[in-house]
C-alpha cells in the first residue's frame, strides 16, 4: 500500500487535480461574492450574519490550498486546510440531500442553477477526497518549491 501511495506521479497527479480542482472553484466566488453568499444561503446551515463574511473568505482560502498544493508550499498545511473542507462541503452536501434541498452546490459556478442533482456534486466530492487522503499519505516530495 506505501509504494502506491508514495508514488511521485500519483502524487503530482492528485496534485494538480486537487489544487486545480481548488483554484477553479475559488475563481467565480471571488469575482461574485453576492452570487456566492446567495449560495451558502441556500443550505440553511450557516447563520445569516456569518454568511457574508464567509463569502468573502472560503474563496481566498480555497485559492491559496489550491496554490499551496500545487506548487507544494506550506504542503501539509494545505492539504490539511483541503481535507477539512472537504469534509464540511461533503457534510453540507449530504444535509441538504437528506432535508430534500434542491440547491446548486455553489462549487464552482456561484448562483448559477444547478448543473446536477446534488448527489452527484456529493459523488465527486468523495472521489476527490480519496485523492485528498492519497496526498495526506503520500511521503513523496518530489516536484514541490518547499521540501517542508
Amino acid at each position: 500500500m506505501r509504494k502506491l501511495t508514495d508514488n511521485d506521479y500519483l502524487t503530482v497527479f492528485s496534485r494538480l487535480i486537487i489544487g486545480g480542482m481548488y483554484l477553479a472553484a475559488s475563481f467565480y466566488k471571488i469575482i461574485e461574492p453576492a452570487s456566492f453568499a446567495k449560495s451558502i444561503w441556500q443550505y440553511h446551515l450557516v447563520p445569516g450574519s456569518l454568511i457574508n463574511l464567509m463569502a468573502l473568505i472560503l474563496p481566498w482560502l480555497e485559492a491559496l490550498i489550491g496554490l499551496a498544493i500545487v506548487f507544494g508550499l506550506a504542503y501539509r498545511g494545505a492539504i490539511w486546510w483541503a481535507n477539512l473542507l472537504l469534509v464540511v462541503f461533503i457534510v453540507a452536501l449530504a444535509s441538504s440531500i437528506v432535508r430534500g434541498i434542491d440547491i446548486d452546490c455553489g462549487c464552482f459556478k456561484a448562483g448559477q442553477s444547478a448543473t446536477g442533482p446534488a448527489w452527484q456534486s456529493l459523488l465527486f466530492d468523495l472521489v476527490v477526497m480519496l485523492l485528498a487522503v492519497q496526498l495526506w499519505l503520500s511521503r513523496s516530495r518530489k516536484w514541490m518549491l518547499a521540501r517542508s
